[in-house]
């Protein structure tokens, strides 16, 4: 009796739930697709809406100088930054409503952020190339896609926490150069797991360039359906498991 019981207790501690198991090979294998998306929206948004739409660093700057040396306002850029922040608090009480972590929170998240960029297609179709970017249609569409980078980014903190990040460059870029020196050293390096870390962060930083030519590419050859490339990505991510 004794025996079967420290099995049973044995058993349980070593078993661990499919999410949680599933979630190294989703650290593989959505982080690259995820890069590609965000760099096709972030060069689809600047070159047809004048913002940055998967990461707030830049319209910051842009904000920050406009305030100080004067000129025109983008309004999209204004509000880009509390609506980010909106749509991720957005993400967080989905996540908590549904009682989820892991793996079983992936699909529900990536749904979420193809949905929007379906919704910025949709817009960007029925009312064509919109030539002031101060309209009302250029505004709903920038903040829609900024709302789909930021499900994005929540997704990979309450999802993926061991990811690097799929839409800013600057860490993954000098975590990549150190990572390459570490790898090259002939002494002992100064960080353990350089060449995991290297290969990790050179495929987002690669994955998010092929993501901004795809995006230029597309804006060129599709005009007001560039943003199908995003969408047909995005969908991916759900489906791809």
């Amino acid at each position: 009796m004794i025996l079967s019981m420290t099995s049973i207790v044995l058993h349980t501690k070593s078993y661990t739930s499919p999410a949680r198991s599933e979630l190294p090979r989703l650290e593989k294998r959505l982080p690259a697709l995820l890069s590609v998306i965000a760099g096709t929206v972030d060069v689809i948004g600047f070159l047809t809406l004048g913002l940055f739409t998967a990461h707030i660093t830049g319209n910051l700057v842009v904000i920050a100088a406009l305030l100080v040396r004067g000129g025109p306002l983008n309004i999209s850029q204004v509000l880009a930054v509390p609506i980010f922040a909106a749509a991720v608090a957005a993400v967080w009480g989905i996540a908590k409503a549904l009682e989820r972590s892991g793996n079983a929170l992936a699909r529900p998240l990536l749904l979420i952020q193809f949905l929007l960029l379906m919704c910025a297609m949709i817009f960007s179709i029925i009312y064509g190339p919109v030539a002031n970017r101060q309209s009302w249609t250029s505004v709903v569409i920038a903040l829609i896609a900024v709302s789909a980078m930021a499900s994005q980014s929540a997704f990979l903190h309450l999802a993926l926490a061991g990811a690097p990040s799929t839409a800013v460059m600057t860490g993954n870029l000098t975590n990549a150069v150190l990572s390459l020196l570490d790898t090259l050293s002939p002494s002992h390096p100064l960080e353990e797991g350089a060449r995991a870390r290297l290969k990790k962060t050179l495929t987002v930083v690669v994955g998010f360039l092929a993501g901004c030519i795809a995006g230029a590419a597309a804006v060129s050859i599709l005009g007001a359906w560039a943003w199908s490339v995003p969408v047909v990505l995005a969908g991916l991510a759900v489906i791809w498991r």
